[in-house]
């Protein structure tokens, strides 16, 4: 009985002149391209077996390389295959520079197979002295995540990068503004036509993208809520929307405070959209809370500009806009609000982050209390 011929590119089990099988099956590589790879077997059934597989990730589009792929190769390959269709925008290019920038250029003519703990040492180490430990952080946690697709599709047996720990950094300590500083702050940018989203920004810890990402249709003034769909970013030149940082919408109540300022926001914005249609020009009907005077979205960077401005002019303390997020954090913890409500109000992902800021709060509560102490203490030492 004549056995049935595999498809074209299928490959072909044939005997060796040392009683060995082989068979030959055209495979893609991590680069993109495809080349010839041979498997052998003592038997035609067991080299058979080797060719199948052989095919099913050819289907798969699993790369089956002909060597053991370099770094080089390897890193862009995942950046585009795995990390591009999945990954936000901002995620791609984050890993794309580090790539660019770090590993490649250190460990990039290293195999996979030959990767080993002293060059993941090397990497960081090299790193650390040329930029930071920060940065030497995050190029080790993009290989161990990029290694980690590798032992997935089975192109070597271990993660090296796991194996070494990743260097201690030391965050700075961020000082949000006082109660009394945020209030200075918000009676010097009444003024402002970004008051509204300046209010947001410090009463609900909203990220400057979700501000300007936010659409009428996400406000519910009557009910006083307000949902977080999207956010408004700047990638090579193009404003786009993205899901939150997250990944998942929020709905969180709105305070009496936010209400008279979006309302006076709809109405200037309208009367902006009437004068431009009188005057028979465009105006884009985006739905977009935040825009300029002829309806175009706002640059991320100027709504930065502004907070700068208007915080310099009341000569407050110097904080970065994203701070607000850790100062809303901070008057709501302090007014008993839990951990795992703070965290679904300010999108957490993970409740850590929330418990970080939660614990700086009650560390000054407990000062607060010893304080106490030391008044008690001192009244009694005078008494006696």
């Amino acid at each position: 009985m004549t056995k049935k011929r595999n498809p074209n590119g299928a490959g072909t089990v044939t005997k060796r002149k040392d009683g060995r099988y082989q068979a030959a099956v055209y495979v893609p590589q991590p680069d993109g391209t495809r080349a010839r790879k041979f498997v052998y077997g003592k038997t035609w059934t067991e080299c058979d077996e080797k060719r199948q597989e052989l095919v099913r990730r050819d289907r798969q589009g699993v790369p089956t390389p002909t060597r053991s792929a370099k770094l080089a190769e390897w890193l862009p390959y995942w950046l585009e295959h795995f990390i591009a269709p999945h990954r936000k925008r901002t995620t791609y290019d984050k890993y794309e520079m580090h790539i660019r920038l770090h590993l490649v250029p250190v460990l990039g003519s290293k195999s996979l197979e030959k990767l080993g703990t002293a060059d993941v040492r090397r990497l960081i180490s090299t790193v650390t002295k040329k930029v930071s430990a920060a940065t030497a952080k995050e190029s080790h946690l993009v290989l161990r995540t990029a290694l980690s697709a590798a032992v997935r599709d089975e192109l070597i047996t271990r993660n090296v990068a796991k194996l070494v720990q990743a260097p201690r950094v030391e965050y700075r300590v961020t000082k949000p503004w006082s109660l009394d500083d945020t209030l200075v702050f918000l009676e010097g940018s009444r003024r402002d036509p970004l008051y509204a989203a300046f209010v947001l920004a410090v009463a609900l810890g909203l990220r400057r993208g979700e501000i300007l990402g936010l659409h009428w249709s996400d406000i519910d003034l009557e009910n006083r809520t307000l949902t977080v769909r999207r956010q408004l970013q700047r990638r090579d030149g193009e404003l786009y929307e993205d899901t939150p940082k997250s990944r998942r919408q929020r709905v969180i109540p709105l305070p009496m405070m936010c209400v008279a300022p979006l309302r006076w926001q709809r109405l200037r914005q309208a009367e902006q959209r009437r004068q431009r249609l009188e005057a028979g020009k465009d105006w884009p009907e985006s739905g977009s809370v935040f825009t300029t005077a002829t309806g175009q979205p706002i640059e991320p960077r100027n709504l930065t500009r502004s907070f700068t401005r208007v915080a310099k002019a009341e000569a407050l303390p110097p904080i970065r806009l994203h701070d607000t997020r850790h100062g809303c954090a901070t008057l709501l913890s302090a007014a008993g609000v839990a951990p795992r409500d703070l965290m679904a109000i300010l999108g957490h992902s993970q409740i850590a982050v929330t418990m970080e800021i939660y614990t700086h709060v009650v560390q000054e509560k407990q000062r607060e209390a010893m304080r106490h102490m030391d008044r008690l203490l001192k009244r009694r030492r005078k008494t006696d």
